[in-house]
């Protein structure tokens, strides 16, 4: 697997992302591997050539940070790895313990390198847009944990484009650390980001990472298949006739070409004009080897426009949009 540049910034990555919510502590999720579990998983990503890692203090409640970055700092170099983890969701029932602000900020980084057993993480994700605090608070307190050599670049994930151009505006605005990266969902049966948000980061040339690209499991396997969808209340977001029909549509190209339905999905976010650097999940050293497979797969501009077809306006995904509707915005 090549490494590429992300974005503006000095950093080479791997042409896919290891995100790792799948890894910490089955406690925390059902589906969720255990250590045990989760290092043959980190070493075959290694093999592969992954070396960016998506973690998140909120998963697991922190033990997914000590699982993956303990481990891949046994099994290679830090200089080898591009680490990435997230701050917002709340980490205990103790109410200033969430959000994005100076305070929650400020102690979330420290324990964050402390659980990762690093000085530094490469990239530094907000996890959602905070409502309820003050973005010029937010973007000041990110810049501190940049000027402390604690992170090197920030990023952020999952919001409304002009929530995301705000964050930055203040930035600019007051000559603190600008975002390089936005993390979105993006796949088959989610594309909303396309209207606004890929073109405002084409423009400001941030790079681009996306989740989800199997819309979690649903064009990979038959829907009631997948273990999330038991435990997981965003499966609720796919599944009307118009999903149903792109993964009938993806399982039959999958069929024409003599591969997997999940490597199908996935070349089409991985070939997408949309430049970006899909996340993928793993659950076993196969599905890893699935997805760089795909990355071989080219999809002909016939392919694309067949899988592309059904797709219609939808609800947005994120924090500020609470009622997930599995169902068009404009049914006609």
């Amino acid at each position: 697997m090549e490494h590429i540049p992300l974005g503006t910034t000095d950093l080479r990555v791997s042409q896919l992302c290891l995100g790792t919510m799948s890894m910490g502590s089955s406690a925390w999720k059902r589906w969720v591997l255990d250590e045990a579990e989760s290092i043959p998983v980190l070493r075959r990503a290694l093999d592969l050539g992954f070396n960016f890692f998506d973690m998140a203090d909120w998963y697991s409640l922190g033990r997914n940070e000590e699982v993956v970055a303990r481990n891949l700092l046994k099994l290679t170099a830090r200089e080898h790895l591009v680490l990435a983890t997230k701050v917002f969701y709340p980490m205990s029932d103790d109410p200033r313990d969430r959000g994005l602000s100076r305070e929650h900020i400020a102690l979330s980084i420290d324990r964050s390198l402390a659980r990762m057993g690093t000085d530094y993480v490469d990239l530094y994700v907000i996890h959602a847009f905070d409502a309820e605090t003050p973005v010029e608070e937010t973007m000041e307190a990110l810049h501190a944990t940049v000027r402390s050599g604690k992170v090197r670049y920030l990023g952020a994930s999952t919001m409304y484009t002009w929530q995301f151009a705000k964050l930055n505006h203040a930035a600019a605005m007051n000559g603190w650390t600008p975002f390089v990266n936005m993390q979105c969902q993006y796949n088959l049966l989610y594309r909303e980001e396309e209207r606004e948000m890929f073109p405002y980061c084409r423009d400001q040339r941030i790079a681009v990472t996306t989740f989800s690209p199997l819309a979690r499991g649903f064009l990979g396997r038959v829907a009631s298949e997948t273990v999330r969808t038991t435990y997981d209340k965003f499966q609720d977001f796919y599944g009307d006739d118009i999903d149903r029909e792109i993964a009938r549509r993806v399982r039959e190209v999958a069929a024409r070409r003599g591969v997997s339905a999940a490597q199908v999905a996935l070349a089409w976010v991985a070939g997408n004009p949309n430049q970006n650097v899909p996340i993928v999940g793993a659950a076993s050293t196969s599905h890893l080897e699935v997805a760089v497979e795909a990355l071989g797969l080219k999809l002909d501009a016939g392919e694309r426009t067949f899988l592309e077809a059904p797709y219609r306006p939808r609800d947005e995904i994120n924090d500020q949009n609470s009622v997930l509707r599995p169902r068009a915005l404009h049914p006609d």
